[in-house]
């Protein structure tokens, strides 16, 4: 375990400062307000996770535009982000108010293609999305050739993707935090969406995670299943959230990253508790890196072999921005990474430096190459397939 403490002064200030940089505004006292338009449909995905009012925390914004088709859910955010009307039709919004950042909030994700589509032709700079991404690879396809297009930045609402944490930690692992990397473990939620559908909605966050540490997936193979059969196409139906087709209640699969390690995702519907799962491991030689989503300190170090019996006791080890086992420097850590603050400032960064923002349209697309490998491989009979995907349609559709 001496390993764990081969980062040298020099290199663990250039790392932390890298990674407050990171979520640090690049605005000054005098800049303009950057414009930003807000859109979200009350009954249909509403406005996300905070994805209106994380606005109202960044001094260097100015919300200038709000749209909701619900009439009701159209003036409580009108009030709710202090302004003075808003608009039912978002195209609307975009042509009157011209922002130069569009949030879209909705859950449903059947809504995001169009949404998207329109943001970008309406000449805005940056688009922050709620996640998952699209539903399928061919309108991911076309949204990122779109934002190619018009030079648009688009990031997505992964929140822990942008934890100023997990530069500090990739760097400790490859100096030798777990000895030798053997592969990565993730759960989703496994409560009563556990399966197909928490693989779309909560297991996004784990394989983008995943990607990042790992690099690309190069394959996947997987098996859906129905209260422990094989999912058959009488079992796809229409999925909540906007998904699409959707089936199966037990999701195990299994990635070759690029990095040459298996990555396995797995969900079985209320498998799950509250004190457990819904994370990402990274399994070494000589201990276990966790991630436990949207929980603060977000990572953890279990040291030692995980593979035998101990007769010392063991204990989870926080990793902050100050290292391994300090307090967490940055008071307001929470609203920077859970509060989507951080998020929005990368968003300014990446629409001002001209480079792609931490948590890309592109790596949300490889997140919707791995959870749409799974339903291929399984319309396969659990046959390795490569990614990326030939075709971008929905596999359920051709059982």
């Amino acid at each position: 375990m001496g390993r764990i403490f081969l980062m040298n002064r020099r290199s663990f200030l250039s790392t932390s400062l890298a990674s407050s940089l990171a979520i640090s505004p690049i605005f000054a006292a005098n800049d303009p307000k950057t414009r930003v338009g807000v859109i979200g449909h009350t009954g249909r995905g509403n406005f996300g996770h905070g994805l209106d009012t994380m606005w109202l925390d960044m001094p260097e914004t100015q919300i200038v535009g709000v749209a909701d088709a619900d009439a009701k859910g159209l003036g409580a955010a009108v009030k709710k982000l202090k302004l003075e009307k808003g608009y039912a039709d978002y195209r609307q919004m975009l042509a009157e108010t011209k922002p130069e950042i569009v949030a879209i909030g909705p859950r449903h994700i059947d809504q995001h293609h169009e949404m998207a589509m329109a943001a970008i032709e309406a000449g805005a700079r940056g688009i922050y999305m709620e996640k998952p991404f699209v539903p399928t690879l061919a309108q991911a396809d076309e949204i990122i050739a779109a934002c190619e297009k018009h030079g648009t930045k688009m990031a997505l609402a992964h929140r822990n993707r942008y934890h100023p944490a997990l530069p500090l930690v990739k760097k400790m692992i490859t100096e030798g935090l777990i000895g030798r990397s053997l592969e990565y473990r993730a759960r989703g939620k496994e409560d009563a969406r556990g399966g197909s559908l928490d693989l779309w909605v909560l297991g996004s966050h784990l394989l983008n995670l995943v990607h990042y540490f790992a690099g690309e997936p190069k394959s996947c193979s997987a098996t859906v299943l129905q209260e422990g059969r094989l999912v058959t196409k009488e079992d796809v139906k229409e999925g909540s959230e906007g998904i699409g087709p959707l089936a199966g209640n037990e999701v195990h699969a299994r990635f070759e990253m690029a990095d040459g390690l298996p990555a396995f995702f797995d969900s079985v519907q209320n498998a799950g508790s509250k004190t457990a799962g819904f994370g990402v491991q990274i399994i070494g030689t000589e201990g276990i890196i966790d991630m436990r989503i949207d929980v603060e300190p977000l990572v953890h170090l279990l040291p030692g072999s995980p593979f035998g019996p101990n007769d010392k006791p063991r204990t989870w080890i926080p990793i902050t921005t100050a290292g391994l086992g300090k307090p967490e420097p940055i008071s307001d850590i929470r609203k920077r990474v859970g509060g989507h603050v951080g998020a929005g400032r990368d968003l300014i960064a990446a629409v001002k430096e001209n480079r792609e923002p931490l948590c890309s349209a592109k790596d949300c697309r490889v997140t919707l190459e791995m959870i749409t490998g799974v339903f291929e491989s399984h319309r396969l009979q659990g046959q390795r397939v490569a990614l990326p995907l030939k075709d971008r349609g929905q596999p359920l559709t051709r059982l």
